[in-house]
């Protein structure tokens, strides 16, 4: 966390900033299309949110918690082209 600073006026201190730095992991969760497919995620990532229930990355960028039945849903169109190398992949990974 950075001091309050002041921003002196004619007549002394006018103003005051205070800066802080937000510590929360604020995580945005995607919702649409990408709900109707299945996606593919490292392997490591899905036992990683197992445990600790924070949301994974698909290959295509989705952001969720997995909780459902994988194979219930058609393979996300994305994440195929991406795993059979047509694209790169949008999870940060190589």
């Amino acid at each position: 966390m950075r001091p309050m600073t002041t921003t002196p006026g004619p007549a002394g201190p006018a103003t005051s900033t205070l800066e802080r730095t937000q510590t929360d992991t604020e995580y945005r969760t995607d919702h649409g299309d990408h709900e109707r497919f299945s996606h593919y995620v490292r392997k490591e990532k899905i036992v990683e949110s197992a445990v600790t229930g924070e949301p994974v990355t698909a290959l295509c960028g989705k952001i969720w918690v997995p909780g459902r039945d994988p194979k219930r849903f058609p393979v996300c169109p994305m994440c195929k082209e991406i795993y059979e190398g047509l694209r790169p992949p949008a999870d940060g990974g190589d």
